[in-house]
């Protein structure tokens, strides 16, 4: 008889998962690979989930609920799971960040997370996470569901001129990721400014940070370091980075402007691709 690995299912979202997978699997009488082959996997992947050896996607979770009948239980729990792959530190903002009506970010050094393209954020995480980089960047790209919400928040983003020149990864993907942000130049929801290097010493050179607004709770504000994140609710935190704020979204270039920069970077930068650059995606 094969050893079992049996899972402690308070120990974690991804345990709690695979425990459930395998219940509802062993009740259903399908063995790994006959459910596999139901939701168009391999029964090594089911067996790798059930014994939480490997995240799984929204879309393994969605068939999953409709292979075993089990009225959405793992849609629902699959937003754990992924949040849990976050480092710690961060995750009690992306939950408060999933819940703000109104986002407004400014970014020195790297696209914002919620617009960021899974290449960008696969090119980025690789170089401290490299054995975790398509967990992370699935709970990443997870975090963007708040962009497709029916009541989705109103997202202002301030990027320094300086995100869309420093390379992450290669130029395939940066072309790419320009051209991400350019899909949103008609998104009512979502407004992207430069802040142009001429603008000289601005109020931001403190560092990234982001202000959350909520219908009914005090506003955030959010900047992290190395190793943690800093949320505060302080109101005087909060009346000085809304003013300053505000005096970068007056500095920095209109939406318009922006796209046409964000283009041009695009073209004269990322644009004439050596046939040997993917090597470096």
């Amino acid at each position: 008889m094969p050893n079992i690995r049996r899972l402690d299912p308070t120990a974690s979202p991804l345990d709690y998962f695979g425990s459930e997978l395998r219940r509802y699997r062993e009740s259903a009488g399908l063995s790994q690979k006959e459910l596999g082959d139901c939701i168009f996997c391999t029964g090594s992947l089911v067996g790798q989930i059930e014994t939480a050896h490997k995240v799984p996607t929204r879309e393994f979770a969605e068939r999953a609920d409709a292979a075993l009948m089990t009225d959405g239980c793992f849609s629902r729990l699959v937003g754990l799971v992924l949040r849990s792959q976050l480092p710690t530190w961060f995750q009690a903002y992306a939950e408060m960040e999933g819940n703000a009506s109104y986002i407004s970010t400014y970014q020195c050094q790297l696209v914002y997370g919620l617009l960021q393209t899974p290449d960008y954020a696969s090119a980025l995480l690789r170089v401290d996470h490299p054995d975790k980089v398509e967990d992370m960047v699935a709970a990443r790209m997870d975090r963007q569901r708040v962009l497709k919400k029916e009541q989705q928040p109103a997202v202002w983003v301030i990027l320094d001129e300086s995100v869309l020149l420093q390379r992450v990864g290669s130029r395939r993907v940066m072309r790419e990721q320009l051209a991400h942000l350019l899909s949103f130049r008609d998104d009512p929801w979502v407004h992207i400014q430069v802040l142009p290097f001429d603008v000289g010493a601005h109020t931001g050179m403190m560092g990234s940070f982001t202000l959350l607004r909520f219908d009914s709770d005090p506003d955030i504000h959010y900047s992290e370091s190395y190793d943690q994140g800093h949320m505060t609710a302080n109101p005087e935190v909060i009346r000085e980075r809304s003013v300053g704020y505000a005096r970068l979204q007056g500095a920095a270039l209109s939406p318009e402007d922006s796209a046409s920069l964000i283009a041009r970077v695009m073209e004269e930068r990322y644009g004439d691709e050596p046939a040997d650059d993917s090597c470096l995606a």
